[in-house]
């Protein structure tokens, strides 16, 4: 649900960090990743990961900000639409320009989220968090659609995205988040 590119070399290290902790997990896992792998794809070398972040679970934990940073910046140029219609669609467009990361790795949020959920150390419920702001937000817009049953369309939506997500990259097919997205679109269109 959010972009995972090669982390930008301006920035500072510790965002360097996260945004490179937030890519190699997402192709590579949590249990595969280490702190190596992450100091690596951020062009930082493994010494300065400690002062940054003392563990990989903290590493997790700015990968998920991360994410909801991401996803607030999605948002905000979302919310820059006409109309709710439109909002969401575009959303779904974003959704199929990832197809191709998505047949490779899956959804970068709802791979984490499954992945975290093995574990009892209270990130699930961080990564949790993340997808709620999307469905708080899809919900919204659907009611400003006039539906009464914003919510139940807003878990649908998200549901079919998520679904999608793991035929895509089960089957390795970004055409079949393509035919979904159609689908998608014209079922937007008719709850107008």
């Amino acid at each position: 649900m959010t972009d995972s590119k090669k982390p930008r070399r301006t920035s500072g290290k510790r965002e360097r960090l996260a945004a490179a902790a937030a890519q190699v997990l997402h192709a590579q896992g949590v249990a595969q990743t280490t702190l190596a792998d992450i100091a690596q794809a951020a062009e930082v070398p493994v010494g300065n990961v400690y002062y940054y972040f003392k563990t990989k679970d903290q590493l997790v934990e700015a990968a998920i900000d991360a994410h909801a940073e991401s996803l607030q910046g999605l948002i905000g140029a979302l919310d820059q639409l006409p109309t709710p219609q439109g909002r969401l669609k575009a959303l779904v467009n974003g959704w199929t320009e990832q197809r191709d990361l998505t047949a490779r790795y899956g959804c970068p949020t709802g791979s984490l989220a499954s992945e975290l959920d093995k574990r009892a150390d209270g990130l699930d419920q961080s990564i949790a968090q993340v997808m709620r702001i999307l469905l708080d937000w899809a919900e919204q817009q659907f009611r400003a659609m006039g539906r009464t049953d914003a919510r139940e369309l807003a878990v649908a939506l998200l549901s079919a995205y998520q679904g999608v997500s793991l035929l895509t990259n089960t089957f390795r097919d970004p055409d079949l988040m393509t035919t979904e997205a159609r689908r998608l679109e014209r079922w937007i269109d008719s709850l107008a």
